[in-house]
């Protein structure tokens, strides 16, 4: 019997120099995060300067995850002819001119113009960063080093939030545009340094750069025996023998793995039972991480507050870094144990306290509104209720989503298909985004949480059975894992029908 990657090699978490690059990467998800939580705060001072209206606001806040959504889709197709590194740098290109047109902000049509191209760089950083991590990781750190990412848009929404508190003492014009603008900073020193990380090996296979492939698995590998192992992994995924030798010319490779040729008809439109049931698991989770109403708490926490009961400007910003105080503590606890509880059971737990949080949240803020005075404990109620539902949600749902979807695909299938999700992912943000105002003027803002607690409801169910546990599995196992999950759901069905 051939040993697995976790039989082999060392007994360190993780090899330093994989989770360096991948610490790198998901730099770019800083920026995006930083966007996120700034944006809450700046809305409050852009819609005093150029008195936008709410509508306004609305589009504001939701166009970027339109854009995000194009972007997420043109980056998978990107990502398979120029390589991962490459698409992480024109993320971090268009967040910087992005940021440099909402910097500069005069009117609300350039600002819009800014969101829209900053909202490319979500798609493109979105999609490309968990794919990253995931093909560099071995299976017993893929949890951990998939999840950087994720904790690097809480740590940037954080950074956000804390910007739009020190510098609201800046005069009316600047300051807002200083929030914006400064993450043009990052995003050019980002593009620079990812210029000297290594490619995914898993995408240098698929191009036929053996060789190179091999060198970046002993760089990020804790042995040569367990490099090897993994090497062998890849290429029989890629469809090659895994006695392959090294120098292959590349053309031999990419005859039979052509990237991008027939991907979209082996996704959507004639899927294998196996692939279809990766597809229902990944759409699924990119559309219950945020129908369950998480940006309108991240994006909106200061209106939130204000219906709870506080008023000044300074006491709004404040309690908004509570959230991005809560969000970052969450994400680094789901970081060290995801490989240890397991994504399907991180996910269980995240998900029921959230079903709670939302119940409670949506109690709270209906009887905020329909007292004709200020009530204390409705006021705090409804602010440990909305903490504890961003605890919960990063806890499990936010880190598993894009574990689980980077990791669960074929090789061939794996960017495309990633894409396919964010696509999702954003449509529902922005959609989320776009109508908040909307929805919760029509049936209150308690009864429009009392609303995401019954999708969190559906998405546990949802969960309980479409989700299997890939804890532990090398990424080349995903389809036998899914193949004997779709097989026991048909066999289920027959014995049902006879």
């Amino acid at each position: 019997m051939v040993p697995t990657v976790e039989q082999v090699g060392d007994d360190e978490r993780f090899n330093k120099y994989a989770f360096g690059c991948v610490a790198v990467a998901s730099m770019v998800n800083i920026i995006f995060g930083y966007d996120t939580g700034v944006m809450s705060g700046a809305m409050l001072f852009i819609k005093e300067d150029l008195g936008i209206s709410d509508t306004e606001q609305e589009v504001l806040a939701g166009i970027i995850n339109l854009c995000a959504l194009v972007g997420s889709l043109a980056a998978g197709r990107t990502s398979d002819y120029i390589g991962r590194r490459y698409t992480i740098f024109i993320a971090s290109i268009l967040f910087m001119l992005g940021s440099i047109f909402m910097g500069y902000g005069p009117n609300f049509p350039v600002l819009l113009l800014g969101r829209c191209v900053a909202g490319l760089g979500v798609g493109f950083a979105l999609m490309i960063a968990p794919v990253y991590s995931s093909e560099l990781a071995s299976a017993k750190s893929r949890g951990f080093l998939s999840n950087l990412p994720e904790l690097c848009i809480g740590i940037g929404i954080l950074l956000g939030y804390i910007s739009n508190y020190l510098m609201r003492q800046f005069s009316l014009k600047l300051g807002w545009r200083l929030m914006l603008g400064i993450a043009a900073v990052p995003s050019l020193a980002l593009a620079l340094g990812i210029l000297a990380m290594p490619e995914s090996p898993r995408w240098l296979v698929m191009m036929g750069k053996l060789e190179n492939a091999k060198k970046v698995l002993l760089q990020v590998s804790n042995s040569e025996q367990e490099a090897e192992h993994r090497f062998k992994d890849i290429k029989h995924a890629a469809g090659l023998d895994e006695n392959t030798p090294d120098d292959i010319t590349v053309n031999k490779v990419t005859q039979k793995n052509h990237t991008g040729e027939g991907v979209w008809k082996e996704l959507l439109v004639k899927p294998t039972p196996c692939v279809r049931w990766m597809m229902i698991a990944l759409v699924g989770l990119h559309f219950f991480e945020h129908a369950t109403g998480i940006e309108a708490v991240m994006l909106y926490s200061p209106r939130i507050f204000k219906k709870a009961g506080v008023t000044s400007k300074d006491k709004l910003l404040l309690a908004t870094i509570g959230v991005g105080i809560t969000k970052v503590f969450s994400l680094i606890a789901s970081t060290f144990l995801i490989d240890k509880m397991g994504r399907r059971r991180l996910l269980l737990i995240s998900t029921a306290g959230m079903i709670f949080a939302l119940g409670v949240l949506g109690f709270s803020l209906t009887m905020a509104d329909k007292s004709s005075e200020k009530l204390l404990w409705t006021l705090t109620l409804s602010i440990v209720a909305t903490y504890t539902f961003v605890a919960f949600f990063n806890f499990g749902l936010a880190p598993v989503t894009w574990v689980y979807g980077s990791e669960i695909l074929p090789l061939r299938l794996r960017a495309q298909g990633v894409s396919i999700g964010v696509a999702v992912n954003r449509a529902m943000n922005a959609a989320i985004s776009m109508s908040f105002i909307t929805i919760y003027e029509a049936i209150t803002i308690g009864g429009t949480f009392f609303l995401f607690a019954g999708i969190a409801i559906i998405a546990w169910i949802f969960f309980c059975v479409f989700l299997p546990e890939t804890k532990g599995k090398a990424l080349e196992e995903m389809e036998m894992l899914f193949t004997k999950k779709s097989s026991t759901n048909v066999a289920a069905q027959t014995d049902e029908m006879s």
